[in-house]
């Protein structure tokens, strides 16, 4: 008995060496994997930003405003305005599309549809985030793109005086960004759908019973517990399908009869996206006209930053929703 007795301290102070050791090279792994990421992206933006240099140099038209992409002509002559314009506008569509209805079937999942058939429709709708892009692609140009022409001329009937909904060429197929826009709200549908799914999830069981147990519908006690809860990560959600978007290439190729006209009829055909224009381009241009394509990807690559510094931004303006403060 006397000789244990000295035992236990000695071995409690070793596990806790043994904790401490731990808990020391978690942290420089941590902080490591940390600094990567900021040198990766680092070593992103500065090759980029080299490589447009070498471009930019040389182009003897307006970055920022012309509507040609010639490289590799003898005077290169390129810009990103129809580019930047049939990126944004793509973008904008599938999210006004995809981030309601994302919400409503995240909502239905984790708030109304008994379990049984919940976890099958959500295990649906995570299945659909793993379909290969190319796999849209070519649905969206076999299947979407030739079943979208009464919708189109719907929208023409009904909606042309808005002049984005007026149809300036009628008969051509549906190969334009209002189609691709749609394609990616498909697309961007299952990551809004599972984040919002489980931020909804977390919603403190005890505000939504005293909203129940004051009387308050099903739906307000969503309105008034869940939503104002899950808001920051709505946010979070979307901004997710929306980085997908932008960046969205394969998808976007097959379905867009790309060209460097830039209308505001989204129901022409016509346009493009940067991911697009690299994806098509990159095989045939010559070095300068790579270095071309590098200077839009460093435009894709600033977009992108902003898009998700504004949601953090927003994010930390509303954290009095979150669940620490719950």
């Amino acid at each position: 008995m006397t000789s244990s007795t000295p035992a236990a301290p000695r071995g409690r102070e070793r596990r806790q060496r043994d904790s401490r050791v731990g808990d020391k090279i978690f942290m420089n792994l941590s902080r490591g994997s940390g600094i990567l990421l900021l040198v990766v992206m680092a070593a992103i933006a500065g090759f980029l930003t080299w490589r447009s240099g070498v471009a930019l140099s040389k182009n003897e038209g307006n970055f920022l405003t012309t509507f040609e992409w010639t490289p590799d002509a003898p005077k290169p002559v390129f810009g990103i305005a129809v580019l930047a314009f049939g990126t944004i506008v793509s973008a904008l569509i599938a999210m006004v599309i995809a981030v309601p209805v994302a919400i409503g079937i995240a909502l239905f999942i984790s708030h109304y549809a008994p379990r049984r058939i919940a976890q099958p429709f959500a295990y649906l709708v995570d299945l659909l985030a793993a379909v290969p892009s190319i796999i849209y692609g070519l649905w969206g140009a076999l299947f979407l793109v030739p079943h979208l022409g009464g919708l189109n001329s719907w929208l023409d009937e009904y909606l042309g005086w808005t002049y984005i909904f007026d149809q300036s060429r009628t008969g051509t197929p549906p190969r334009n960004l209002f189609t691709v826009g749609i394609l990616l709200a498909i697309m961007i549908l299952p990551i809004i759908t599972a984040v919002s799914r489980e931020v909804f999830r977390q919603a403190p069981r005890m505000h939504e019973e005293a909203a129940l147990a004051l009387g308050a519908t099903r739906w307000e006690m969503i309105r008034t517990a869940v939503l104002p809860f899950g808001r920051p990560g709505i946010i979070s959600a979307s901004m997710l399908g929306l980085g997908r978007a932008l960046g969205e290439t394969i998808a976007v190729a097959v379905v867009l009869s790309s060209s460097n006209v830039l209308s505001l009829h989204v129901l022409d055909p016509g346009g493009g996206t940067f991911a697009q224009n690299i994806a098509l381009k990159f095989n045939e241009a010559q070095p300068y006209g790579r270095d071309a394509l590098m200077a839009s990807g460093l435009v894709l690559f600033v977009i992108t930053l902003l898009v998700n510094g504004a949601a953090r931004l927003i994010v930390a303006r509303r954290k009095e929703y979150s669940g620490a403060n719950a």
